[in-house]
């Protein structure tokens, strides 16, 4: 991670001088600092009051942590930043912006109102030793969402957006509405679409039509305010650690669970491609400000009306996109926000602007195209060497050798922790069927068994890939052990679950096991 770190940096001082000379951290996000780089990956929680954020992070780290407070009404009234510390204890956001180790910094431009709603909760516990956390306010709905907080929600939202490696949004299954407040932090991850991730959290309190209609419910609110044309990825789920209310959809929550922690582990291994991603997107868009804060100084008279000429431009910037985008060739997502970039230039004289310096646009020109691949190389290069990262302890502690894995005794691993083979539970049954098929020599035929096979309606590739694996002496023909494990697979096919690219040892027929022991065990069993 130092070589990451080291190239970031120098990567960061090219196009640091554009940023400087065209006021880019004036009317965007300020400057990176080390710390942002150094700094562990960072799960932003974001959702309307009791929809369960402080919940899902104890849930998380199976431990409570200082500062938190859970409660159905709105109990989490500021920002906290759940990190790693061999000492548990809080620190006041005043103390945590003036700390150069912590990437918070730059949050002191959010004044007083904010950072007395700001703390850092540190606690020694494994989850944290490889990412950090941060709870949000619960969102305010109704009248509730008129009452200032005292500071820009949505500006301080936005800092962390760009900042943070995940954005999750949690929705109640009985709290869908998306207020004017929800509605506004939500548009301030404008351009972080692919950080963004939706939990329905306490999914276990309605039945499963009610969820369908949920669910339906909830992908409509947000396609009014996400706009973008792939589908936003929705996890399923009762995050806390007490019983379900309603256990009808137990296996469907347990795959959402596990989908949504193998999103949340893998974040320390692609952390260092997030960071070149972010500081990609950083460049591209002081570039653009570059084009457009130089072509506003190029329009301005020299001497007289200035003023209304810069009216002038500020009513017509969307003109000005427009041009510089067929001049430079720019895609028209690469622009700021054209109502926000209008009001930001009413305070700016546009004389003093600087001119269009064509070095500094070759120097970030040469970067984007040559610098980063390399460095990219180099970050694959250098993680190839390294065990993979992963987020452990907590909830995510691997639980793959007991029987309260995903999955386990379900599927294909039915009846691997038994003595018996299992296929033989319905033997007499496919036997019957076998019988009917004109066994030559005690083996059916790939013809006869084909037909049978078919019945089953699965598609040719699934029933080819069945054929494989019960055909286990490669004759070309199925005996009736065979048989009957070819119709086992199709049953566990049907019922939805995943089919091995071996046959696992338990499933191999008795008679074509290499272990005698065990063809005396089925053959008892038989009898």
């Amino acid at each position: 991670m130092n070589i990451h770190i080291t190239s970031f940096t120098r990567k960061r001082a090219s196009h640091k001088r554009i940023q400087e000379t065209y006021l880019f951290h004036d009317f965007h996000s300020p400057a990176l600092e080390e710390a942002d780089f150094q700094s562990k990956p960072m799960v932003l929680l974001v959702g309307q009051y009791s929809t369960g954020k402080t919940t899902f992070i104890r849930y998380l780290l199976e431990q409570d942590f200082p500062g938190m407070r859970i409660g159905p009404e709105p109990t989490t009234d500021g920002f906290i930043a759940v990190m790693y510390n061999e000492n548990e204890g809080i620190v006041p956001g005043n103390a945590l912006v003036v700390d150069p180790k912590k990437p918070f910094r730059k949050l002191n431009a959010f004044g007083n109102a904010f950072l007395n709603r700001f703390i850092c909760s540190q606690m020694p516990n494994q989850v944290l030793q490889s990412i950090s956390i941060i709870d949000t306010p619960g969102i305010l709905s109704g009248e509730k969402q008129r009452i200032s907080r005292g500071y820009d929600f949505s500006e301080v939202l936005r800092w962390f957006g760009e900042r943070v490696d995940r954005i999750i949004l949690l929705f109640d299954a009985h709290k869908l509405d998306i207020s004017d407040e929800f509605s506004e932090a939500i548009k301030a991850f404008r351009g972080q679409d692919d950080k963004i991730r939706v939990v329905l959290n306490k999914a276990d309190q309605v039945d499963t039509q009610q969820m369908m209609r949920v669910y339906g419910a909830l992908m409509w609110s947000l396609g009014k305010v996400i706009n973008t044309p792939e589908v936003v990825r929705v996890y399923l789920g009762s995050f806390w650690a007490k019983p379900l209310q309603n256990a009808e959809n137990r296996r469907l929550f347990e795959a959402e669970t596990q989908d949504l922690f193998r999103d949340i582990q893998s974040l320390p291994r692609n952390a260092a491609l997030r960071k070149l991603n972010d500081l990609v997107k950083r460049a591209r868009l002081a570039k653009v400000h570059a084009y457009i804060i130089s072509y506003l100084k190029k329009e301005m008279p020299s001497l007289f009306g200035k003023e209304k000429k810069k009216e002038e431009l500020i009513a017509h910037l969307p003109e000005i996109y427009q041009i510089l985008e067929r001049e430079y060739h720019i895609s028209p997502g690469d622009f700021p926000k054209v109502t926000k970039m209008q009001e930001q230039l009413q305070h700016y004289d546009f004389s003093k602007f600087p001119s269009f310096k064509v070095k500094l646009i070759e120097s970030v020109d040469k970067m984007l195209s040559t610098k980063i691949s390399s460095l990219m190389n180099m970050i694959r290069e250098e993680e190839s060497k390294q065990p993979p990262q992963m987020v452990m302890g907590g909830a995510f502690e691997d639980s793959s050798d007991g029987p309260f894995n995903h999955g386990y005794g379900e599927g294909i691993s039915a009846g691997a922790d038994t003595e018996d083979w299992i296929v033989s539970r319905d033997k007499h049954r496919y036997d019957e069927i076998f019988y009917t098929l004109m066994p030559i020599n005690g083996k059916v035929t790939g013809i006869n068994a084909k037909k049978e096979m078919m019945n089953s309606r699965l598609p040719n590739t699934v029933l080819g890939k069945i054929w494989k694996l019960a055909d286990c002496d490669k004759d070309g023909m199925l005996d009736d052990e065979e048989f009957a494990l070819a119709q086992h697979l199709i049953k566990v096919k049907l019922k939805g679950f995943e089919l091995p690219t071996e046959l696992p040892n338990h499933l191999v027929p008795p008679s074509h096991r290499k272990n005698p022991t065990a063809d005396i065990l089925y053959n008892n069993q038989e009898d």
